[in-house]
């Protein structure tokens, strides 16, 4: 099920399921304040930049970005680009939210004549993890299995929200060849409520549960986003040395887990802290907030830089070709980003090393493009990212 982009009439209807869910959960006083907040943005910083950078300079001088987004791109990008750097994070965490992003997908069905999902999906609980299964045949096992964590800075997101991301990923495996493809995308605990490694741990029982179900550790694609590629990283690292961190998952991991296929990532967080990291005119990532957040995350570290919670300071290249998945990495990332200096490093030092990797670097992209750009793009651009994960994965399981 692939759904059309985003309309203007989408925005509202999203800001009126938004409004009383900031209201039960901030309260009035604290809604009405972030509400006044934001209008001098809205109605001077907002119009006043799209306009110069849209109209005003030079085509040459625009972000890049900007020269190749669309109107409503650019609009909705400067938008989340003053909320991840201005909006406190609760604010975050409900516009993110299961009770905003489910009936938001539902309404987004309707006016698309479906009256139910035309695709099985359902939320999976036990005592030491959650998440949903999206399913193309739920009383078949899955010949494969992408076992996704979300993003969101640690502190915010959901599997809801990307639920229409996940339909339209499956709708494509299935297009692609697969007799029955599945994807099981974890609800790890969030900063401030859980820190690391909490998260740790229920990526570890979650890859243990999609391995029973799949039966066959060849048949699974771990991935994930910015901070949810950082866990599925983590992950891998736990996976190829469990001794070393054991203490940290108080017995969690029974038995030793074997590696996946493979794992592909999206804009990954690989390193919480560095001076590599720089705003961009064209990326909305802020690294203040940045900072902040991983702090917060790894708080009951040993510190920031600890190689299991920031994977990117991993240096033991024997660590990593026992973490490499058995059909190696491949990193998606946009050239804009506040990420992109980390994350080429760490791809290059995995080729000097002998692993196997691919990249794709978008020329002009910001972070997490690939999910973004199917609600915001035009038709013909917006599924390029995800047909290139759909590619890859099955040129290699």
């Amino acid at each position: 099920m692939i759904l059309n982009p985003i309309s203007y009439l989408d925005c509202i209807v999203f800001c009126i399921l938004l409004a009383p869910q900031l209201l039960l959960h901030l309260g009035v006083f604290e809604t009405i304040s972030v509400v006044l907040q934001c209008l001098p943005f809205l109605l001077l910083e907002l119009p006043y930049n799209f306009i110069r950078e849209r109209y005003v300079i030079k085509y040459e001088s625009r972000p890049p970005f900007v020269q190749q987004a669309s109107p409503f791109e650019h609009l909705v990008i400067r938008c989340v680009r003053y909320a991840f750097a201005k909006i406190p994070p609760n604010v975050g965490r409900v516009f993110f939210s299961k009770p905003v992003a489910l009936p938001f997908l539902r309404f987004r069905m309707l006016r698309h004549g479906y009256i139910r999902s035309p695709v099985h999906w359902h939320e999976y609980q036990d005592k030491r993890f959650r998440g949903v299964w999206v399913i193309h045949n739920p009383i078949r096992r899955p010949d494969l299995c992408v076992y996704y964590a979300h993003g969101g800075g640690f502190f915010m997101g959901s599997s809801h929200f990307y639920m229409e991301f996940l339909l339209s990923w499956l709708d494509l495996l299935k297009k692609a060849g697969y007799e029955n493809p599945s994807i099981f995308a974890l609800d790890y605990s969030l900063v401030p409520d859980d820190r690391f490694p909490k998260q740790l741990k229920e990526a570890v029982a979650g890859y243990e549960h999609v391995l029973s179900m799949v039966g066959d550790p060849g048949r699974v694609c771990v991935s994930g986003d910015s901070a949810g590629a950082t866990i599925v990283l983590s992950l891998l690292l736990h996976l190829a040395n469990k001794d070393r961190h054991l203490d940290l998952l108080d017995g969690v991991e029974k038995r030793r887990l074997t590696k996946p296929a493979l794992a592909v990532l999206i804009s990954p967080w690989v390193t919480l802290v560095s001076d590599r990291y720089h705003n961009t005119k064209s990326d909305y990532l802020d690294i203040g907030r940045l900072h902040l957040y991983a702090s917060e995350y790894a708080r009951d570290a040993a510190s920031p830089n600890d190689h299991i919670a920031s994977p990117g300071q991993c240096r033991d290249i024997s660590w990593w070709r026992q973490a490499c998945p058995l059909r190696g990495f491949f990193v998606a990332y946009g050239n804009e980003e506040v990420f992109a200096p980390e994350i080429g490093e760490l791809v290059q030092f995995w080729k000097k090393g002998g692993i196997q990797v691919t990249s794709r670097g978008e020329v002009g992209g910001i972070h997490a493009w690939p999910v973004a750009s199917l609600f915001l793009s035009e038709s013909n651009k917006r599924l390029e990212g995800l047909k290139a994960l759909v590619e890859e994965i099955r040129g290699n399981i």
